[in-house]
């Protein structure tokens, strides 16, 4: 079975987060990824823990699907096998500071000119201009210039670092692959490809979906619990009475009625629609008593059987075993080399016509080099004068 996108060829030269989840879904989807890699400068996703079977359970899941070569693009060899290749691997998706790529001389310019079509995705930090282009940087200082974490946390004790990647998936992943298939569909059109260039800053900027809109338009200031989505309203987390905790997002009348009811406060319904601040601290005190009146196991019981907006916050080992996650199919069993598959969390994106099963887990370094020189035209004479020239690996 092929996927939607098996007419898409990538050479990704990316490492870490942004640009590996971003090509995972391009080969979820049926693209041919190539991984072009560094013999000698470890992608660090390799060595993350924990590892399972001795190889990184990060690393075997960002990685499926795709083919890994290692090469040394500071040899003038390396360099001319990345123009051969880009021939027929006609997108390439990279995560260095600008320019970097321009000095081993796979630049967009230099592919450019071997193959016109070529779509060349750059994802970084800040993006190819401004003063910060060549500046470090993570996904927590891009929350932070971009404003986000200005508004998300309690004002008592401030910012909360995300148990997700915020920036560098909503960011830096899903937008690089929205560039890249926009790029492609340009493409069909015009017969050429282009650089697109991917701010982490700049995506995480856009996410600002209603509280940017407010400042911009309005004057109106987020900040921490002044939000009605942000703790500034009973739209918040509430602890039982063993130390879990529940999620309330009544926000409409009707959910609001039916949730006020279910912890035995009905009159509470009307105070929800309250556009005080105040109200909304006194009302959120009221809910606050009654789930601690009970366990968690009990108001689970309560809201199982209700559409109030309500529901329990779930361990990750709770939510795989949720009967939603798994009537959608969301953990997959990925083949693996001498052993068992490994279960991964499957692609999230359904499509009528299905998907292909996964093919393996992450490769190990360069363990396509000589298949990919092969299919080249390099014989294996060249592939080990090369291998002993530590051009490849």
């Amino acid at each position: 079975m092929q996927g939607p996108l098996s007419s898409l060829k990538v050479l990704d030269f990316s490492t870490l987060l942004p640009g590996p989840f971003a090509s995972l879904l391009l080969a979820d989807m049926g693209a041919e990824v190539l991984r072009v890699e560094s013999p000698s400068r470890m992608d660090l996703v390799r060595v993350l823990p924990p590892h399972d079977g001795g190889v990184s359970a990060s690393h075997a899941y960002l990685n499926r699907n795709k083919r890994c070569i290692a090469l040394d693009l500071k040899q003038a060899e390396a360099v001319e096998m990345v123009k051969q290749l880009v021939a027929e691997y006609d997108i390439v998706l990279e995560q260095f500071r600008p320019g970097v790529m321009d000095k081993l001389g796979v630049g967009y310019e230099a592919l450019k000119a071997i193959n016109p079509r070529l779509i060349y995705v750059s994802i970084t930090g800040y993006g190819q201009s401004g003063p910060y282009k060549d500046r470090a940087g993570h996904d927590i200082n891009y929350l932070a210039l971009a404003g986000i974490a200005s508004y998300t946390g309690r004002r008592e004790t401030g910012p909360l670092p995300l148990g997700i990647q915020a920036a560098d998936i909503a960011g830096g992943s899903l937008h690089g692959v929205i560039g890249l298939l926009a790029a492609v569909i340009q493409r069909q059109a015009t017969g050429l490809g282009q650089q697109v260039d991917i701010s982490m800053t700049d995506c995480a900027f856009s996410l600002h979906g209603m509280a940017g809109a407010g400042y911009l338009a309005a004057g109106v200031e987020p900040a921490m619990e002044n939000q009605a989505l942000n703790g500034g309203s009973f739209y918040d987390y509430y602890r039982t009475r063993d130390g879990r905790w529940f999620s309330v997002g009544s926000l409409e009348p009707q959910f609001m009625q039916q949730f006020c009811a279910a912890i035995g406060r009905p009159e509470l319904a009307a105070r929800g629609l309250s556009q005080k601040p105040e109200d909304q601290q006194a009302l959120k005190r009221e809910i606050e008593i009654e789930f601690e009146k009970r366990d968690f196991a009990e108001w689970s019981q309560v809201f199982a059987g209700l559409d109030a907006c309500v529901e329990p916050m779930l361990n990750l080992s709770e939510a795989v075993e949720h009967p939603q996650i798994k009537a959608r199919g969301l953990v997959t069993e990925v083949p693996r080399a001498g052993s068992g598959p490994q279960a991964q969390i499957a692609c999230p994106i359904k499509f009528s016509s299905a998907l292909p099963a996964p093919r393996h887990i992450g490769a190990t370094l360069g363990a396509h080099t000589s298949e990919v020189l092969i299919e080249l035209g390099y014989n294996a004479e060249q592939i080990a004068q090369l291998k002993a020239a530590k051009v490849v690996a």
